[in-house]
């Protein structure tokens, strides 16, 4: 007897265990759960709080062979489409059988924005979803989100992109930001990801937030916490280009390629333009805007941007470059009011970092 009972707790220890593992391999987020080799697609449960609750969809792809965790995140601003879009076509072409680690993919996190077509900011709490971070569980919609999303997404990843562009009145050449923190080890790896993903203009984005507590960037809180993360722009005015599409998908398989979660070789921009300062050219009033440039156009200081006329056509201003730079982007639309972009200037920097 005592023989048999032996065998019957060896056999219900082993049950356990087994039960254990399973549930350990599983990885969830949100109401999103997927064991090895499984795509999941669920929401984060954004509560009702001050304001009304928002359901955030999440994907995740757990990889048939085990390994880090990468988090796409986008749709912050929710007219920013070709980010968006590009997030959607990764969902679809992701393999967890060909994926060593975990993905997690945020198609879009402004709902709101996205479908009311407001620019910029979530038009429940007039805030921008890319400024609030870490987040505050009692905020706002906006600041619960960013909570949300940090402590489910950003404290469990070990590398972030974080994806935007041209929003509905912005003209925008694609580019990226680096934003090197001083710790060696995580600096070489997120400057490796930045190059791998081959947009030809870099940011340094060096001037950032330190404190954990207020961190207001997606990509500056993953940072700051230790993980390796960049930001990646393309797409403008509402337009869902191919090309521009084909950057964001194209980028985002070789940098997962280089962290060596996708099998194959990367693709690393070899001679990327460098920029170390970002100058913006703002609005001293309403009018009409008609610019004399194009996003991408370099620029000496002094030149003339554009003109800005009142509501019957007489001018009131004529916008100069404050230095020589490349035009990052520029207002996309005539209308314009007082403190708006006019224009974002990138000064190159001298040498690579």
């Amino acid at each position: 007897m005592r023989h048999r009972d032996s065998i019957l707790v060896a056999a219900f220890l082993a049950s356990i265990c087994c039960i254990s593992v399973s549930a350990q391999s599983k990885f969830t987020v949100g109401t999103a759960s997927a064991a090895p080799g499984q795509k999941a697609t669920g929401y984060l449960e954004v509560p009702e709080g001050v304001d009304a609750a928002t359901s955030i969809p999440v994907v995740v792809v757990n990889g048939a062979k085990p390994g880090r965790v990468l988090a796409l995140v986008t749709g912050a601003h929710g007219t920013e489409y070709v980010s968006i879009i590009a997030i959607e076509k990764l969902i679809d072409a992701l393999d967890p059988a060909q994926v060593t680690g975990i993905v997690i993919l945020v198609p879009l996190i402004n709902i709101q924005s996205f479908e009311q077509k407001v620019p910029h900011v979530n038009p429940i709490d007039n805030k921008s979803m890319n400024r609030f971070y870490p987040g505050k569980a009692d905020g706002t919609q906006t600041e619960r989100a960013s909570f949300l999303i940090t402590k489910e997404i950003v404290d469990r990843c070990d590398y972030l992109i974080d994806y935007h562009g041209g929003d509905l009145d912005e003209s925008l050449r694609p580019y990226a930001y680096w934003g090197p923190t001083g710790r060696e080890a995580q600096d070489r790896t997120s400057k490796e990801m930045v190059l791998a993903f081959g947009l030809d203009h870099i940011i340094i984005w060096r001037e950032r937030p330190t404190d954990p507590a207020a961190t207001r960037y997606l990509d500056n809180t993953a940072s700051v916490r230790g993980k390796p993360s960049i930001v990646v722009e393309a797409g403008q005015a509402g337009t869902v280009e191919s090309d521009d599409l084909a950057l964001l998908v194209n980028g985002t398989l070789s940098t997962m390629r280089a962290l060596k979660m996708l099998p194959g070789d990367p693709h690393p921009i070899e001679n990327p333009v460098w920029i170390e300062k970002l100058v913006d050219v703002l609005a001293d009033g309403p009018g009409i805007w008609y610019p004399l440039v194009k996003r991408g156009t370099y620029v000496s200081a002094g030149m003339k941007l554009g003109v800005i006329t009142d509501y019957t056509g007489k001018l009131i201003a004529e916008p100069r470059a404050p230095v020589s730079a490349v035009v990052l982007h520029l207002n996309a639309v005539p209308s314009l009011k007082k403190g708006d972009n006019i224009a974002d200037l990138g000064v190159v920097a001298p040498h690579a970092p």
